[in-house]
């Protein structure tokens, strides 16, 4: 394996040589569990769940750590909001992460911290900033000094003239782009013993905690969507490097998912939770619309690209499945040497994914064409791509039924079986213009017919050169 991937950081492409040859140690940016998970936030963990496979599958071991902020402005707001404790409403959201993440077979992590977990350290680091001269203690509360920190903005671009680190004012800070590190507590808040009174920890401060606890002082990618690239990535870099640490050695930030051209997000109040998409799609299919697109693009939801998506993976499940009912068995084959080129070239899941199309086409036609071993070769292929993009139907995973789903393709048997028996009727009867519109019409459809010595199969979903260019 020789992969690519662009660093934040240096703008750049860089191969990745991990710091110990064979072990990768990568940390991404978790949950703040303040509510119900959308698939927004859930893209991340998709897009850095293909890293973690194509790594795995490699034969690199992969210590995988995604946090959880369980103490944030936001969660106290909202608990005292709906009159309930701040650590159950927390609880709550976190359980709800975990199921979405579980839902879209993404691979659990090596551990998942919580930051209230983890306050001694916190502690720990602010004192090494303090002693240091990077940070300084006012009333209670702790600030990191920017201007003390040369390379400061090196990661987001951000200017210093033009930083704001969107807080709110305070009268202890020296600067105003000084950002907090430990807030001083408040009345009705939970806070925690410290040597410069009780408080809580500022969010920018929790993931450098973590990260350091876990993969030490030097690790190799620090993952995350983009909008966390200022201030939030800024900052922990700026904290970990000023305190001794090297800290992350690439940085990977993920695109986000937009509605109208702007960020899904629940302030903008167009968001999709992923129970409700759910109940629409099945997992595996929402996982390959959330996954189908270059994880840095930006990616345009919609009814209609979600609803293609799932008919395009249908497709592509039903070849697999249909050749298991034929030969009895397909077992995991490899990768083409397309597919490898693509991921290898910062996780390339586009160009990917004309690679599987291609060998989907060329197995449904040794299928129809009666070649059995090689529509097994085809299909062994296909489950190899499939499952380093997580998304394998024979993986036991997806094994579980859909519910609404199952009900839905039993009623589109019944319409296209009836179908195929009109068209076969009008081939008794040589009526070939009848039994070709047939099958034009339900083409159209996205209803795939292959003609074999058994008589005619069908599956949901033509797979077509230009689906992925759809995502």
């Amino acid at each position: 394996m020789t992969l690519h991937l662009y660093d934040t950081e240096t703008r750049a492409l860089r191969e990745f040589t991990p710091l110990v040859p064979g072990h990768a140690s990568v940390y991404l940016c978790g949950a703040t569990v303040q509510g119900e998970p959308h698939i927004g936030h859930v893209r991340s963990g998709v897009a850095f769940d293909v890293l973690r496979r194509w790594l795995l599958a490699h034969e690199v071991d992969v210590a995988f750590v995604r946090n959880v902020t369980d103490i944030d402005d936001k969660i106290l707001n909202k608990a005292r909001d709906a009159g309930r404790p701040w650590w159950e409403w927390a609880a709550t959201f976190e359980r709800s992460f975990a199921w979405a993440y579980d839902q879209l077979g993404v691979l659990p992590p090596s551990v998942e911290p919580r930051a209230t977990g983890h306050i001694t350290q916190m502690v720990e680091l602010i004192d090494r900033l303090i002693e240091s001269g990077h940070a300084y203690a006012s009333a209670g509360d702790v600030y990191f000094d920017v201007m003390s920190f040369p390379s400061y903005g090196a990661l987001s671009g951000h200017k210093l003239d033009d930083v704001h680190q969107g807080e709110s004012a305070a009268e202890g800070k020296r600067d105003l782009r000084d950002f907090t590190l430990w807030k001083a507590a408040k009345p009705g808040e939970p806070s925690w013993p410290t040597p410069w009174g009780r408080g809580r920890p500022g969010w920018h401060l929790e993931c450098s905690a973590m990260a350091e606890t876990y993969l030490g002082p030097d690790f190799d990618i620090h993952c995350g969507g983009l909008d966390l690239v200022f201030p939030h990535h800024e900052n922990e870099r700026a904290q970990s490097q000023a305190a001794g640490d090297g800290f992350s050695r690439y940085w990977l930030h993920n695109g986000w998912v937009t509605m109208g051209g702007e960020k899904m997000s629940k302030s903008l109040g167009n968001v999709l939770s992923v129970p409700n998409v759910l109940q629409h799609v099945r997992p595996q299919e929402l996982r390959y619309y959330l996954g189908g697109a270059h994880y840095r693009s930006m990616l345009e939801y919609s009814d209609h690209a979600l609803r293609t998506a799932a008919v395009t993976y249908r497709g592509i499940e039903g070849f697999v499945k249909r050749t298991v009912e034929r030969a009895g068995d397909v077992p995991l084959g490899t990768w083409t040497d397309g597919f490898a080129a693509a991921l290898d070239d910062d996780l390339g899941v586009p160009k990917a994914l004309a690679e599987l199309h291609a060998t989907v086409r060329a197995g449904n036609s040794a299928l129809e064409g009666g070649d059995l071993e090689s529509a097994v070769q085809h299909a062994g292929q296909v489950r190899a791509m499939l499952s380093i993009l997580g998304v394998d139907p024979l993986d036991p995973h997806w094994a579980s039924g859909s519910g609404d789903t199952d009900a839905l393709e039993e009623a589109l048997g019944v319409l296209v079986d009836a179908e195929l028996q009109r068209r076969a009727q009008a081939k008794v009867d040589k009526d070939w213009p009848a039994a070709d519109a047939i099958r034009d019409r339900l083409a159209k459809a996205g209803i795939d017919v292959t003609d074999t010595p058994n008589g005619p199969e069908w599956s949901v979903g033509a797979t077509r050169s230009n689906d992925e260019a759809g995502q």
